[in-house]
C-alpha cells in the first residue's frame, strides 16, 4: 500500500495536478517507473506500494533484476537505445519497447518474439530536437518506419516517443512535446495512440501536451547510485 508521503503518492498528487491543469483525467497518464541502476529491493518496494510498470535502459542489467523478481508480475518496458546483438533478448523477456528507431531493428524484434507471448508492443522513439548523440528516427522518416512496423506480425505498434534535449523553461519543453503529439496527429493513424514523453524534470509539461506515460526515475527512487 502507498504511504501518504512517500515519493510514489507524491508523484501521482502531480500528475494528477498537471492533468487537471490540462483538462485531462489523472487515470488517463500512466505512471512508468525507471529502475536504471536502482536495487531489485527499491523496485520490489515500488512493486509492494502498487507500481506494476517498470522501465529499464540495459538489457543485461534488467535481465539480472527480472531473474530476481520473478515472484512478482512486472510489467517490463524497454527504454534504452537498441543494440543489434540485443534484440533477441528484448524480444523474449520485455512487454513493451520504447525506442524502435529503424527498421532492421523493428524486423529483428518481431521474428525473434517467441509467439507464446503475443506480439511486442512497440513504440517508436522520433529525435524531435535533431540531436546527433540522442537515437530516434526524424519526423520525416517516420511514415515510412510506421508502415513497415504496421505490418510485422510479431509487433503491436502502440504510439510514439521522445526524449527531447533538456530545458529548464516550460514553453521550451512544451514545445517539443508539442511537436511530438502534432506528428501523431498528422499521421492519423490509429496505431499510434499513445505518448510516451517526459521525466523526472519535465512530466507536468508532457502531461500539458498529452502525454499518455511519463518515465519516472529519480522523482521515485532517488539519485541513482
Amino acid at each position: 500500500m502507498t504511504e501518504p508521503d512517500s515519493p510514489l503518492a507524491q508523484l501521482h498528487r502531480q500528475i494528477a495536478q498537471a492533468a487537471e491543469t490540462a483538462g485531462r483525467r489523472a487515470a488517463d497518464v500512466a505512471l512508468l517507473a525507471v529502475g536504471k541502476r536502482q536495487s531489485p529491493t527499491a523496485i520490489r518496494a515500488l512493486f509492494e506500494q502498487g507500481q506494476r510498470a517498470f522501465a529499464e535502459n540495459y538489457v543485461q542489467e534488467a535481465l539480472a533484476k527480472q531473474a530476481l523478481l520473478a515472484d512478482i508480475d512486472i510489467v517490463w518496458h524497454f527504454i534504452g537505445r537498441i543494440q543489434r546483438n540485443k534484440t533477441r533478448d528484448i524480444a523474449a523477456h520485455f512487454d513493451w519497447v520504447h525506442t524502435v528507431d529503424r527498421a532492421e531493428v523493428a524486423e529483428r524484434l518481431s521474428a525473434q518474439r517467441p509467439p507464446a507471448r503475443g506480439p511486442l508492443n512497440c513504440l517508436i522513439e522520433v529525435n524531435v530536437s535533431g540531436e546527433a548523440s540522442k537515437g530516434g528516427v526524424s519526423p520525416e522518416a517516420l511514415p515510412a518506419l510506421v508502415a513497415i512496423m504496421n505490418a510485422l506480425p510479431g509487433l503491436r505498434l502502440r504510439g510514439l516517443m521522445c526524449l527531447p534535449a533538456p530545458s529548464p523553461n516550460l514553453d521550451a519543453q512544451r514545445a517539443a512535446f508539442r511537436q511530438l503529439r502534432l506528428l501523431r496527429d498528422q499521421m492519423g493513424d490509429p496505431a499510434l495512440s499513445l505518448l510516451s514523453m517526459g521525466t523526472s524534470s519535465d512530466f507536468a509539461a508532457a502531461i500539458l501536451e498529452g502525454a499518455d506515460i511519463v518515465r519516472i526515475g529519480t522523482a521515485l527512487f532517488g539519485a541513482r547510485s
